[in-house]
């Protein structure tokens, strides 16, 4: 059998059985590919079932207000995604009436879609030939074929592209593409992959030369920066203080506790002596609640330091974003997961 045949035949025994599989919904495709982007499945689950029960077309997802958005992704990460989809969203009832598009060229025209997410929608519900090409299927190609170029160069990503296409099986696009991202998800996994049960072991250049652990290859991206965060917890009667942030950095718009940044640690007495502290809690020493947290984001390692301050503590002065909320709503304001984590713990 021809390597697209082994991969389907084997989909046919092993696939997986999964919600957005059993529709040709674009808009419920779309939804599942989103949610999935740097997601693994059983994390996303839960948040693809919420999303098609709260906003069940694209109609209404288009009329949500975008803090309804970002509770729902809340969790998820990458928040930049959330907010495109919006936008998606509303371009489909502009520019379609509100009906999905399905043809890949179209979805490429959509916020937040790039040339895997198109080819997946448009196959998936359309049976555009269009191979798919996720980390998954980078890594069965990679190692079938013993092929070292980076999978994030620019030759890469051609050599792949290419390659991808001229294997799909186009008289079955959705199956095919569907079976060999199900192949890299369980069977030739990043790692521990099943070689020894592999239909493909016979011919696979990895297994072969002794190089599995070490395809495929990806070119280092940036080095990541360290930020120090504290945070301050500030209680009046049954309320909480709580700050929305801005444009123009990570958590955009989302809610947190007052927030100050440091250059590197600090002990309490160096952070009672920061004029920015002064200017808002006067001398009053905050409780450090527990150790310092290390929140690792693409490109941004947070060390995240919480601290309660005193009950009789008197605001010197108040930032415009900084307002009380009850703390029996606090579930209702859309967090990132390092706030509703510690709420979690705490609240």
């Amino acid at each position: 059998m021809s390597f697209s045949e082994h991969i389907l035949a084997w989909y046919h025994q092993h696939k997986r059985a999964l919600p957005w599989r059993e529709t040709r919904n674009p808009y419920v495709i779309w939804l599942s590919e989103i949610i999935l982007q740097q997601t693994r499945v059983e994390q996303g689950m839960p948040y693809f079932l919420k999303f098609v029960e709260e906003l069940p077309n694209v109609t209404k997802f288009a009329a949500a207000e975008e803090a309804t958005i970002l509770r729902l992704w809340q969790g998820l990460g990458y928040y930049s995604r959330a907010r495109n989809m919006h936008k998606a969203s509303k371009y489909v009832m502009e520019n379609h009436a509100g009906t999905f598009p399905v043809a890949y060229e179209e979805l490429l025209k959509l916020p937040g879609v790039g040339e895997y997410t198109a080819a997946a929608i448009s196959s998936f519900s359309n049976d555009e030939p269009r191979a798919v090409l996720d980390g998954n299927v980078f890594r069965v190609l990679a190692r079938y074929f013993g092929i070292g170029e980076p999978i994030n160069s620019s030759a890469g990503k051609k050599i792949f592209a290419g390659l991808a296409q001229e294997l799909l099986d186009t008289d079955h696009p959705a199956t095919y593409n569907q079976a060999i991202m199900d192949f890299g998800a369980l069977q030739c996994k990043p790692k521990n992959p099943k070689c020894a049960e592999c239909v493909l072991r016979l011919d696979c250049v990895a297994l072969n030369t002794s190089r599995v652990a070490e395809l495929p290859v990806k070119n280092k991206g940036k080095k990541s920066r360290d930020r120090f965060f504290h945070y301050f917890i500030v209680e009046k009667d049954d309320a909480v203080l709580m700050s929305q942030r801005t444009d123009g950095d990570v958590w955009a718009n989302l809610y947190e506790f007052p927030l100050m940044e440091s250059a590197g640690p600090l002990e309490i007495p160096e952070l009672v002596a920061m004029e920015e502290y002064q200017q808002y809690f006067g001398h009053a020493i905050p409780e450090k609640i527990e150790r310092t947290i290390k929140h690792v984001l693409s490109h941004q390692n947070i060390y995240a330091s919480f601290y309660r301050m005193p009950k009789d503590v008197r605001l010197q002065s108040k930032k415009s974003h900084w307002n009380y909320c009850l703390s029996k709503k606090l579930d209702k304001l859309a967090k990132h997961k390092l706030i509703s984590s510690f709420i979690e713990r705490y609240f």
